[in-house]
């Protein structure tokens, strides 16, 4: 009974499928968190960047809707 609870035991410890899985939650983690810091930083770029897309398509558009 013994010898078998330690087989059990062993054979748990070297599974290593829950490993794979703690691993790519890590590297899931580790983007997000590289991802929010980026949007952070550099939002305020960013917002400046879009605002004056938007204003160039809106100006275009205008354009193309008057001729």
């Amino acid at each position: 009974m013994l010898t078998r609870l330690l087989a059990m035991k062993n054979a748990y410890v070297k599974d290593e499928r829950g490993a794979t899985a703690i691993e790519y939650g890590l590297i899931a983690g580790g983007i997000s968190l590289a991802i929010a810091l980026a949007v952070f930083l550099l939002g305020d770029s960013l917002e400046t960047m879009f605002g004056s897309l938007s204003t160039a398509l809106d100006s275009a558009a205008t354009e193309i809707e008057t001729r």
